[in-house]
């Protein structure tokens, strides 16, 4: 061994980094650079799951409210879609109340108003593929024996 008993070790000025920098020092900075893109994709996830949660509801919930309204007396099913698309359209961009149909069905407990609504997916903010989401209102016709 060459080294000196006495004194601090001595360093290679070659294998030294900036001063102030030794060891581990500064690999925070990596660190969160690395874990911040991954929170950050994780947070717009979320967030657009979100979004679609909310735009189904909005679409479900004015599905029913036009089901109810062709079901009532001196109304129709026509009256009843109609009612949809405008309440669609006055709670989300005017597109997704492109599709909507309503018809009388039969079903064991008496004929119902069936308002559907074929919707956009919203896959980035409120942007998807047109038609990809379907919701259904159903309401019992007033009136019907």
């Amino acid at each position: 061994m060459n080294r000196p008993v006495a004194g601090p070790p001595v360093e290679d000025p070659a294998l030294a980094g900036p001063p102030g920098l030794r060891g581990e020092e500064g690999s925070a900075v990596a660190e969160f650079a690395a874990v911040a893109g991954v929170l950050a994709l994780l947070f717009a996830a979320v967030l657009q799951l979100a979004v679609v949660q909310h735009v189904r509801a909005t679409a479900t919930d004015c599905a029913g409210a036009g089901a109810r309204y062709g079901a009532l007396a001196g109304s129709s099913p026509e009256l009843g879609a109609q009612r949809t698309r405008e309440v669609l359209a006055a709670s989300l961009p005017a597109r997704y109340a492109d599709d909507v149909t309503a018809a009388v069905l039969d079903s064991p407990a008496g004929p119902v108003v069936r308002v559907q609504v074929r919707a956009p997916l919203p896959v980035a903010g409120l942007l998807g593929p047109a038609r990809v989401l379907v919701v259904r209102g159903h309401a019992a016709l007033e009136g019907a024996p």
